[in-house]
């Protein structure tokens, strides 16, 4: 099974339009934890093809975009307060 890492996306994106192509992207890879951050656990692949297509889709003078990848330890301190929990790796995949 592939290793998974642990990844934090935000975004701040004026154009609406591209904006909500970037949301709906994300929303296939991860959770949306606030309205322009996404947290995922991605495959090496997985990771290199959604950020083949995020790169398509910004532009580069008007768009900003950050990427985290989280060690253990560091999603282990990962602090929530309020409404959200912290999202939970995948758990194992049973095929049938």
């Amino acid at each position: 099974m592939a290793r998974r890492d642990f990844y934090v996306v935000a975004y701040d994106i004026p154009d609406d339009r591209r904006r909500l192509r970037v949301a709906r992207l994300l929303e296939r890879y991860g959770e949306r934890v606030q309205y322009s951050v996404f947290e995922m656990y991605l495959t090496r692949k997985e990771w290199e093809g959604l950020w083949r297509a995020l790169t398509r889709m910004l532009v580069e003078e008007e768009d900003h975009l950050r990427v985290y990848r989280l060690c253990l330890a560091c999603r282990e301190a990962i602090a929530v307060w309020g409404q959200g929990e912290r999202t939970c790796p995948p758990g194992p995949v049973l095929v049938i």
